[in-house]
């Protein structure tokens, strides 16, 4: 397996070196050179309260990356999970819920500096539960943290956690981001709104867009909320060559910062000029001076993202492949992991595919689907008052891709 993987390579290099291949492009073809070795044998539906226009992801290409491992797809591709959102029609705030009632093997990776967060600590490797049974993103801050008690209800009444002698104890870690901005702020996200998320819940296609917990999405926030824009929520799926090998992922954006294409380097979103029609590069106008000698942000930035593979993984591995993925948010999104963000992912291996897989691997691809879930967050999303989208920015330039 060595030799075969090493000429692989070889030939890969060989192939950089005549085509001057980017090196993004050479690693996400080495990746697919490698996923026949990978192995060492061998419709989510919104409740009640969901207005429309969240766009989904049945069928529907990825922007911008399309390569062997295959894209496009969402979060539930992988087998054992299900997602389902619960939109407020009083103001655009929510949360999405992703159930793994057979449970799943999880670890966490929180790199802002204002994360908002509930049973974190208890995914450290060191800890003694081995498998959580769902997670929840929501809007509303801390606030929000509360819908993960209605999840914990909708579990409970079907017998389904963390087994403590004749007791079943539902663990479901959450994380919110600040909407509150956006709208009456005393509207919020509930237990009631995270019940209402399971029982909509489905194993089908993952809505995106202003739905759950992007419904109040928004980004580009560093110079001040009257040049942001609308983000939203977005997913995406990877499969590894015929390994048979998925690693999904979903992300509610909420940046502080930009959104750019990782391919190309593309700014698609983020902070608008002055005219509020154009875009104006957040990274350029700190290099060029602004907003490097004192600060006035607040913490109002995070962005949430769940990774989930059917790979079977132990709770280190799983953990690592949290931190690997946060490499999608710094792909994706500058500046990021600021003071004023509480970028928190999160990753799940539910363990259905009985092949062996190399945890590294896994790794990169969830920053790869992380990256791609990202862009489809700001690409679905629809702007409301104040807050244009991406499209409203591009009516004229066509249809979005």
């Amino acid at each position: 397996m060595t030799d075969r993987m090493d000429k692989s390579t070889q030939k890969l290099t060989n192939e950089a070196t005549e085509k001057k291949m980017s090196r993004r492009d050479f690693t996400r073809n080495a990746l697919a050179a490698g996923g026949a070795l990978l192995a060492s044998a061998h419709d989510s539906r919104g409740a009640e309260q969901t207005p429309p226009g969240g766009a989904s992801s049945a069928g529907a290409g990825a922007a911008g990356l399309s390569n062997s491992t295959g894209s496009a797809g969402g979060l539930t591709d992988v087998e054992g999970i299900e997602v389902g959102h619960f939109t407020d029609s009083r103001r655009p705030t929510g949360c999405t819920v992703v159930l793994c009632e057979k449970g799943a093997v999880a670890g966490v990776d929180v790199r802002g500096g204002a994360p908002g967060t509930r049973e974190t600590d208890l995914l450290n490797p060191v800890n003694t539960v081995q498998q959580i049974f769902g997670v929840v993103l929501s809007g509303g801050s801390a606030f929000g943290l509360d819908t993960a008690s209605g999840v914990m209800r909708y579990l409970d009444e079907k017998g389904i956690g963390f087994q403590v002698g004749p007791i079943v104890v539902p663990i479901v870690p959450a994380a919110i981001l600040f909407d509150l901005n956006v709208g009456d702020p005393k509207i919020r996200p509930t237990a009631d709104s995270g019940y209402a998320a399971c029982r909509a819940a489905s194993s089908g296609p993952v809505a995106e867009g202003n739905v759950g917990a992007g419904a109040g999405a928004t980004i580009g926030k560093l110079f001040g909320l009257q040049y942001a824009m609308k983000s939203g929520l977005g997913t995406a799926s990877l499969r590894a060559g015929s390994t048979g090998l998925i690693v999904a992922a979903l992300a509610a954006v909420n940046a502080g910062g930009d959104v750019y294409r990782p391919q190309t380097g593309e700014l698609l979103a983020g902070a608008r000029a002055a005219d509020g029609k154009s875009l104006s590069s957040t990274i350029a106008r700190i290099r060029a001076g602004e907003r490097v000698l004192a600060s006035e942000s607040d913490p109002r930035n995070t962005t949430l993202a769940v990774v989930a593979t059917n790979a079977r993984l132990t709770k280190v591995q799983v953990t690592k492949v949290a931190q690997m993925a946060q490499d999608g948010l710094a792909r994706a999104i500058n500046p990021v992991h600021t003071p004023f963000d509480g970028d928190t992912v999160f990753a799940l291996a539910t363990g259905t595919l009985v092949a062996g897989v190399d945890a590294g691997a896994v790794g990169a691809l969830a920053a790869e689907a992380v990256a791609e879930a990202i862009v489809r967050a700001v690409l679905r999303a629809t702007g409301i008052p104040g807050y244009p989208s991406y499209g409203d920015l591009h009516a004229t330039s066509g249809a979005r891709s």
